[in-house]
């Protein structure tokens, strides 16, 4: 009797996201599980083939990997409309050949922030990261982006942004207004929420 197996084909989709330099391209096949990769250029993509092969692009500026999307930003000069069907057909055929998204010897930065929790973690940190893994990241993650934990002090929470997230002019808002007035409800030591690199 004859083995049949189904393939199920590789489909991919565009979400816009609240940064107009950025877009989310979803697939049905999984690319990362339980984790994220930023790249800010081709330079850091030596153990990453697929995102230095997005960096190939012509105004590709940016590439975010996680679950089961990648999110891109470009320049401003370039329209969405003459990159977007191609790269779309290039993730649909790389992701179809099972081709590499990371090679086994890549290394995530240290640098990168967690919503991990560790044996050194306060009683606060740790119910900060609850209520951001529960409240605040599915959210950012719908916009094609990432929100870690860095460091809290002196009731400073300060956070990493990533993807869209990362250079989105409503992102300084969403963080203040959003994200700030949340965390402060949940836990009441948080008085300012600010990015990294602010």
């Amino acid at each position: 009797m004859e083995n049949t197996t189904t393939n199920i084909p590789v489909m991919i989709y565009t979400e816009s996201t609240p940064n107009p330099n950025t877009l989310k391209f979803v697939t049905n096949k999984a690319l990362l599980l339980n984790d994220a990769v930023e790249f800010q250029n081709v330079d850091e993509t030596n153990e990453a083939p697929l995102a230095k092969a997005l960096f190939g692009f012509d105004g590709v500026t940016n590439v975010f990997i996680s679950n089961n999307f990648v999110t891109i930003s470009k320049t401003d000069e370039l329209l969405w409309t003459e990159i977007m069907i191609p790269i779309k057909d290039f993730l649909k055929k790389y992701i179809d050949e099972g081709k590499t998204i990371l090679n086994e010897n890549y290394v995530k930065p240290t640098k990168t922030a967690t919503n991990a929790i560790s044996d050194d973690d306060s009683d606060v940190d740790i119910r900060i990261k609850g209520a951001l893994d529960k409240y605040v990241k599915p959210a950012v993650e719908m916009d094609g982006g990432n929100i870690s934990f860095v460091k809290f002090e002196d009731g400073k929470l300060t956070l990493q942004l990533q993807g869209s997230c990362s250079g989105c002019p409503s992102s300084t808002i969403t963080l203040k207004q959003g994200i700030e007035n949340l965390l402060k409800r949940f836990v009441p030591e948080v008085q300012e929420v600010v990015a990294e690199n602010e």
